[in-house]
């Protein structure tokens, strides 16, 4: 699957070596397309320049495993029809323009609503949908924490109440 990443996705996955990284690791190993596009890249180096410098680094490290495509010009006649705030209408539309099946966001103000819905052939996810949706089957078994508790159980023998120093009948 062809999959568009906005600015925050890149952002989180260059901050820290957490999940959203780990999540882009296992799409790429799982043979998808990852997209990135001049806008959502520069947004990202801005945000970590403003944030985290030393993450700039990493970012362009994850920049050289996705694929990249050039700032296009505003196209007014598709951005102008898409149902969101002005300023997050290039993300999606550079989705529709690489050709992307889904866009990864995690703008919940601004995409949140969109959730599981296809805006121009474009389904928009959170990570953790995206995780949900493709990667259900790859990902290993949670591992136990803990052993399952006894569940009580019915026994023929009558129950012994026990207090300390004092002797009671079977109940």
């Amino acid at each position: 699957m062809r999959i568009f990443l906005d600015a925050n996705v890149l952002f989180s996955a260059t901050k820290s070596d957490g999940a959203v990284r780990r999540l882009l690791d296992l799409l790429i190993e799982a043979g998808h397309e990852c997209w990135a596009d001049g806008f959502v890249a520069e947004e990202a180096r801005r945000n970590l320049a403003a944030k985290f410098p030393d993450g700039l680094p990493v970012l362009e490290t994850l920049l050289a495993r996705l694929r990249t495509g050039p700032i296009h010009a505003p196209d007014p006649a598709l951005e102008d029809a898409l149902p969101l705030p002005e300023k997050d209408r290039p993300v999606l539309a550079a989705a529709i323009r690489h050709g992307c099946e889904a866009l990864v966001t995690g703008d919940r103000a601004h995409f949140g609503r969109f959730y599981g819905k296809a805006i121009h052939g474009v389904t928009i996810h959170s990570p953790r949908s995206i995780a949900e949706t493709l990667l259900a089957n790859a990902l290993p078994a949670p591992k136990r924490l803990r052993q399952p508790r006894k569940r009580y159980a019915l026994s023929a023998q009558p129950a012994r109440l026990r207090v300390p120093g004092k002797k009671i009948a079977a109940v």
